[in-house]
């Protein structure tokens, strides 16, 4: 199994290209034989001869076609620029989170070896205002670039998944914490809040206690990823869009599971500063249901302590 992981040097990509090193099975098969990254610093951080780094800008078709080169069985496509970068940079969110995914499509489909292929999508592409309730028929409203880009994206891979180019899956990922110091993360507070507070720090909170965020540790993404890889083509083909399950927490309710398993002086070090803009986009979340998801074996962490934890694993 050949397995291409295109973003392996970024905060998920780092923790899949671990777990494939440790040899779990990928898409339904046996470990990876070769893990190629293709990312702007792509040099190997694991010294095992398995693992090649090719290093570049990732819009850069050439660079794709050589990562290609030795032919891939699975694709994991993570690689992008996030919400606030993209927002404040048009182009550079255009050709990061759009143009690129469909350069690397576009090589896909003229490998002729239609790999299976993972595209790591957004719950951004809801938008905001978000309905009462969001479940696996929710219509779509992107209201920044990103979400955009990404549904494009979606679309993209259903496309060419329908005409037999690529065995394609989308999974629309929550915020994943605890990720560390990253620009143009708009989010980025979801991690801090639990990252600084585990080691005894202060931290200004820019929304309310009881702002609803949806939640997800990274190694819980890494194992829904690989399931997206394991589910069977009849299964990706019957629905090329995942909405994940996650866990569905106040900002105050992930405070107190910290201060039980912390100490009680946690709440103390949080002061709360809304900003209304962030609150709206990022802690207005309503209830979140899908069983299709479920059914097919997608999964949260389990339990707001079990997020935390896994969420603190280096």
């Amino acid at each position: 199994m050949n397995v291409l992981v295109v973003g392996g040097s970024g905060f998920i990509g780092e923790a899949l290209i671990a777990r494939l090193l440790a040899g779990v099975p990928v898409a339904g098969g046996g470990p990876a034989r070769r893990i190629v990254n293709v990312d702007r610093q792509a040099v190997a951080r694991h010294a095992d001869p398995r693992l090649v780094g090719f290093e570049g800008d990732i819009c850069d078709r050439e660079l794709l076609r050589a990562a290609l080169g030795a032919g891939v069985d699975c694709v994991f496509h993570l690689a992008s620029v996030p919400s606030g970068a993209a927002e404040r940079d048009f182009e550079l969110g255009l050709r990061a989170n759009l143009e690129a995914t469909l350069g690397l499509l576009e090589l896909l489909r003229q490998s002729g070896r239609a790999p299976r292929l993972v595209f790591a999508s957004t719950i951004g592409v809801y938008g905001v205002p978000l309905p009462p309730v969001v479940d696996e028929t929710t219509t779509p409203l992107p209201t920044l670039s990103y979400g955009t880009q990404k549904l494009i994206g979606e679309y993209l891979v259903a496309d060419y998944s329908r005409r037999g180019y690529i065995d394609g899956r989308s999974l629309r990922i929550p915020g994943i914490v605890a990720r560390p110091p990253s620009p143009g993360m708009l989010s980025l507070f979801l991690s801090e809040l639990i990252r600084e507070l585990a080691a005894g720090r202060e931290v200004v909170c820019p929304v309310a206690q009881e702002g609803m965020c949806w939640w997800m540790s990274r190694p819980c993404v890494v194992d829904n990823l690989l399931h997206a890889a394991a589910l069977l083509p009849a299964a990706a083909a019957a629905r090329r869009t995942w909405l994940l399950p996650v866990q569905h927490l106040a900002i105050g309710t992930v405070v107190e599971a910290l201060a039980r398993l912390y100490g009680p002086g946690v709440p103390r070090l949080v002061r709360y500063a809304p900003d209304a803009a962030l609150q709206a986009q990022f802690a207005a979340y309503p209830p979140l249901h899908c069983p299709a998801a479920v059914a097919a074996g997608f999964r949260h962490d389990g339990s707001v302590e079990a997020l935390i934890r896994r969420a603190l694993e280096a």
